[in-house]
């Protein structure tokens, strides 16, 4: 089981940014996906998830209205759109699914 993130980086307060989660080594559509984050000095906390159909999506208050949880079964692939970001969302990013984890990418929201 795989999963690479990618799509992190530096971006303005009130800036956009769209996360990538690149699946292999299981039936990914069978499983729901979730997106995850940690920031310095704070414990790992569920950004966002979506069911293995995708019918089904919940979000972390803090991000609600501003980032969307997607998948595309067909290319293995679930995403995070991030809008409107400020510097509370500055972390590293985790996809998680089938029992595994990402490396992480970094969101850093910053002037």
């Amino acid at each position: 089981v795989q999963l690479v993130e990618s799509g992190g980086g530096l971006v303005q307060p009130g800036g956009s940014l769209r996360l990538s989660c690149a699946a292999s080594g299981f039936i990914f559509m069978r499983y729901y996906m979730s997106w995850y984050r940690q920031a310095p000095g704070k414990e790992r906390e569920l950004v966002a998830q979506i069911s293995s159909a995708g019918g089904s999506t919940r979000y972390a208050e803090p991000v609600k209205g501003r980032f969307t949880i997607s998948r595309d079964n067909a290319k293995n692939t679930v995403y995070l759109q991030m809008n409107s970001l400020n510097s509370e969302d500055t972390a590293v990013y985790y996809c998680s699914g089938a029992g595994a984890w990402g490396q992480g990418t970094q969101v850093t929201v910053s002037t």
